[in-house]
């Protein structure tokens, strides 16, 4: 008997944004690969009015097609409504709005067993709606902002937690993540720690002097991937740069945080030392992470961040701060260091690799555990257990 299932994400990559929640798509490529289970995605765009919808980031979503196949999954892409910087709590009912007529056909020509809602806000929220009105059960997987941060805001906290109330299960990317959740209030019984996965055949091992030469660096490399927002802390590794000489930075990732980064690397005459690359497309991103000596990203707040596993895999010891997972995937000493969220414990961090750098393989095991071969095992036996009730 094949199990139907109706993934909801507004984290899905688009051919304007090839590494827009990249790995929401290949967890469900995962799944849909499994014998006997259908899986349909509908990825809904917040669209804001006229005349910003035709100019900047939105010009080229406007263009995409409202349904495609993309790697082999089937791709509704229903536009809806919002207000930019300012209509987080109206996005639930704009969207359920937008979507339950297309969700309420396709239910009709090919009943879905379980929705799978892939982000807790506003995916969760919607899942709980549309959950009601096809009378079929939802799970709400949490990766990291959106409990961190929808969990606790004002106008958005309280749909969080009635959308993980209703679920039938839910899904953390950490048992860290289980936990905060749990303190909120969430019934910590029905989440199932869910960690994610990486390609271990195209993150892997490579020859560190060949990679660097191929992009034209010699010397201690530090690599960071991850989107150019404050609560990342590349201005932390950027203060920590006059504290390691000699070395360079490679920031990968794009976002408003880059002209306060450029501005700050030139008052402390680092700025020849950096380098910005913009979002570098995710089958690129092996040869950075074999390039660098330490992969570090000082971040705020984390689920269980997919740039420490690929960076792993490569055999690169990641410095990160102890936020979300870190504890749970640093089970060694040789996979990386957990510091203070400070440049000079960052940078104390970052030298003592350079000077005394762990065998690759040894780093590379830190990261086996992570494949997309269990996280299709784990996903399928939770949305099969949810839909047999």
């Amino acid at each position: 008997m094949t199990l139907n299932v109706l993934t909801l994400s507004t984290l899905f990559p688009d051919m304007s944004r090839p590494n827009f929640g990249v790995f929401v798509e290949r967890q469900a490529r995962e799944l849909a690969s499994r014998p006997d289970v259908s899986v349909t995605v509908v990825a809904p765009i917040g669209m804001p009015p006229w005349p910003l919808s035709r100019a900047g980031r939105y010009a080229p979503l406007r263009a995409l097609p409202p349904k495609e196949r993309w790697k082999d999954l089937t791709v509704y892409r229903p536009t809806f409504p919002i207000i930019p910087k300012f209509g987080g709590r109206t996005n639930v009912l704009t969207m359920t709005r937008a979507i339950l007529p297309l969700v309420k056909r396709l239910h009709a020509q090919t009943p879905f067993d379980v929705i799978d809602a892939s982000f807790f806000f506003p995916d969760g929220p919607v899942a709980q709606r549309l959950s009601k009105a096809l009378g079929i059960p939802y799970s709400v997987k949490a990766r990291g902002a959106d409990i961190h941060h929808w969990g606790t805001q004002r106008g958005t906290r309280k749909m969080v937690k009635r959308a993980a109330d209703g679920a039938a299960g839910l899904l953390a990317v950490s048992a860290a993540m289980r936990r905060s959740m749990g303190r909120m209030g969430i019934d910590a019984d029905k989440i199932r720690v869910h960690y994610t996965g990486v390609d271990l055949d195209r993150f892997e091992i490579a020859d560190r002097d060949q990679a660097k030469a191929a992009l034209g660096f010699e010397g201690p490399l530090i690599l960071c991937v991850g989107a150019l927002i404050p609560r990342k802390g590349q201005d932390i590794l950027v203060r920590a740069l006059p504290l390691l000489p000699g070395t360079t930075l490679l920031l990968a990732g794009q976002g408003q945080y880059r002209r306060m980064l450029e501005n700050l690397a030139q008052e402390l005459g680092v700025e020849r030392r950096i380098g910005f690359l913009g979002s570098v497309p995710h089958d690129r991103l092996p040869r950075l992470y074999a390039a660098a000596d330490v992969m570090a990203l000082p971040s705020e707040s984390e689920g269980l961040a997919n740039a420490w596993v690929e960076s792993l895999a490569c055999g690169t010891p990641i410095v990160i701060t102890d936020v979300g997972g870190a504890r749970e995937l640093l089970d060694r000493p040789e996979a990386g260091k957990i510091v203070d969220r400070e440049p000079e414990a960052l940078a104390e961090a970052i030298a003592d690799i350079l000077a005394d750098p762990p065998e690759r393989d040894a780093v590379r095991a830190a990261a086996l555990r992570f494949t997309w071969t269990a996280n299709g095992d784990a996903l399928l036996d939770h949305l099969t257990g949810i839909a047999r009730g």
